[in-house]
């Protein structure tokens, strides 16, 4: 089969598309041919070889996929051969076929097409946590999304929304605030500003007075997290996703402490290996939100597996709105 293949860990030039070993379904276990697949930073971040979790090399990588099932598993009863699917795997996605584990592997909503099903996958499950595990959003608190054009921030306004926050969007440029509004934002604040550390708090008082956000929701990290822990409002917590700007942000405790501020983690991931039920069960939401028309991934652009560098380039370089796809096959 084809695919895309990491054989040393480092730039996007060292990813090749070769030939590969087709994989084979285990038990609780099955095979998809692949149509689509997103792109995510993690990725990159894998291919690069920087990712918390890195798996042996030569590998394919890839987070997000949705397709047909082809094979299943001993043990599988709930799929079968012909199901339209979409799926999160560790690694395995940019390829004609891949495996997934029952647990991950979900069936599409019949109007979703394959390259929104790729597209709502690791984003919307980590927006979902973000905003309800990690955050615990009630109806009509203020919500801050920083990078809030690209795949997790996009995902977080329309999500944050849909469940009846103020929601803010914190973007760099017009065309993103553009996007950002036309997806459910009801301010937008720019991050590409002189003295950004008092402008972005200017900036929120001005469209909704003194009294700070409820949460921030941080995916960008360095100057805009710095700024935004500025704009937090008593007893407020800040979910950080990652660090998209590159510098891992350090803050002084003293400061959470005055304003009994939560500093919260996230790692999406880990849920779906700790607590896949869970993850069902948000997955299941998710798509019934689809359903109801108050979710829809954006899909920017969808590239065909031979312009993968131009695909994955556009992610590195912060240029994607919404998200990015690789078409796999007709």
């Amino acid at each position: 089969m084809r695919a895309l293949v990491v054989h040393e860990h480092g730039p996007l030039d060292n990813l090749r598309l070769e030939n590969f070993a087709e994989p084979r379904p285990a038990a609780g276990e099955v095979l998809i041919d692949v149509h689509a697949a997103s792109v995510n930073f993690p990725d990159l971040l894998v291919i690069g070889g920087s990712y918390q979790r890195l798996p042996t090399t030569p590998f394919v990588p890839g987070k997000d996929l949705a397709g047909t099932v082809v094979e299943v598993g001993s043990s599988v009863t709930n799929l079968k051969r012909g199901d339209r699917v979409m799926a999160q795997v560790e690694y395995g996605a940019y390829a004609e076929r891949a495996v997934a584990p029952i647990g991950n592997c979900y069936r599409m909503p019949a109007r979703m097409s394959f390259a929104e099903g790729a597209a709502m996958g690791l984003v919307y499950i980590t927006a979902h946590f973000a905003l309800v595990e990690r955050a615990a959003l009630k109806a009509g608190e203020v919500v801050l999304v920083t990078g809030a054009a690209g795949g997790v921030g996009l995902a977080t306004v329309q999500l944050a929304k849909a469940l009846g926050a103020i929601v803010i969007a914190a973007v760099s440029s017009k065309d993103k605030a553009a996007l950002a509004r036309a997806n459910g934002a009801d301010h937008v604040v720019f991050t590409e500003v002189p003295d950004l550390r008092d402008s972005l708090r200017q900036q929120i008082s001005s469209g909704l007075g003194k009294r700070g956000v409820d949460i921030v929701i941080d995916s960008v990290g360095g100057d805009v997290f710095d700024a935004s822990l500025r704009t937090v409002a008593w007893c407020g917590r800040i979910v950080i996703v990652g660090f998209a700007a590159g510098r891992v942000p350090e803050v002084k405790a003293g400061y959470l402490l005055v304003k009994n501020i939560s500093l919260i983690g996230l790692q999406a991931s880990d849920y779906r290996d700790r607590e896949p039920a869970k993850v069902q069960r948000v997955q299941r939401e998710l798509f019934a939100l689809y359903e109801q028309g108050k979710l829809k991934p954006h899909v920017m652009a969808t590239y065909p597996l031979e312009a993968y560098r131009e695909a994955l380039a556009t992610v590195r370089d912060r240029k994607v709105l919404g998200k990015v796809v690789l078409k796999i096959r007709d």
